[in-house]
């Protein structure tokens, strides 16, 4: 039976792992190398490093630390932070990551995409897309972790950066970040009908029901999120977990392969 992907999203600050609200008041996690060993026993699909200042500080995220991330992964993992120049993807993938994830640079140079796809395939190069709604309630696409308005409306920036070359889309809600109380559905449904590469889902999931809505619903390719794999009960203790295959199973089941 065909199932999802399931995505622990990590957000470094200082190389340390953090968790966000609404993209603000990062809340210290803890030792990202220490994350990645328990996400290998417990068996994750896939992960996701995103240092979240590093385009606001002018810099990329650290391929040294990338590669201690690949010597110790056991699954497929992507990084983003700051990735700007064709050089720095190489010196990425070199060290270990399987995908590069490019925001603000798609955004202020979208032909950087297609650059990149060129030079080393499209299921290399994935686009992040942070919405968030203007004062009016309009949702338009933000770059530099949430700090700089784009004015580009998202499912015509999707499309964009569909025909630059990017083989997936994150779709995340700035709105809905660390609430824990499910997808920007209609957002993502509106993106992945309009685009035909895979749409991943990020942004408010606190449960397998929520990764399910947005599954079934908002036809997301693959689900993704934060809180929910750092945090445990209703106190939000820190705790890195991720649902056991059983769960994910029973979850899925009523879905056609």
């Amino acid at each position: 039976m065909f199932r999802p992907r399931i995505i622990p999203v990590l957000l470094l600050k200082d190389q340390v792992l953090v968790k966000t609200v609404r993209f603000g008041n990062p809340k210290y996690i803890g030792d990202p190398i220490n994350a990645v060993k328990i996400f290998n026993d417990l068996k994750a699909d896939e992960l996701v490093f995103l240092d979240i200042h590093a385009s606001r500080e002018g810099r990329c995220i650290s391929s040294d630390f990338v590669r201690e991330v690949g010597e110790e992964a056991n699954m497929p993992f992507a990084v983003g932070g700051g990735i700007s120049t064709i050089e720095q993807i190489k010196a990425l993938i070199n060290a270990g990551a399987e995908k590069v994830i490019i925001n603000s640079q798609a955004a202020s140079n979208p032909g950087f995409i297609k650059n990149a796809s060129d030079t080393f395939g499209a299921s290399t190069i994935v686009v992040c897309i942070d919405v968030k709604k203007k004062f009016l309630g309009s949702e338009q696409v933000w770059i530099s972790n949430g700090s700089k308005a784009t004015g580009f409306n998202p499912v015509d920036y999707a499309l964009d950066m569909q025909r630059q070359g990017a083989g997936e889309i994150i779709v995340q809600s700035i709105d809905h970040d660390g609430a824990m109380q499910g997808y920007n559905l209609n957002l993502i449904q509106e993106i992945s009908a309009a685009v035909t590469i895979p749409v991943v889902a990020l942004g408010g999931a606190g449960n397998l029901q929520h990764m399910r809505d947005a599954y079934t619903k908002a036809h997301a390719t693959a689900l993704a999120a934060g809180s929910m794999f750092v945090f445990y009960g209703p106190n939000k203790a820190v705790l890195i977990n991720y649902p056991e295959r059983n769960k994910i199973a029973e979850t899925f089941s009523l879905l056609k392969a």
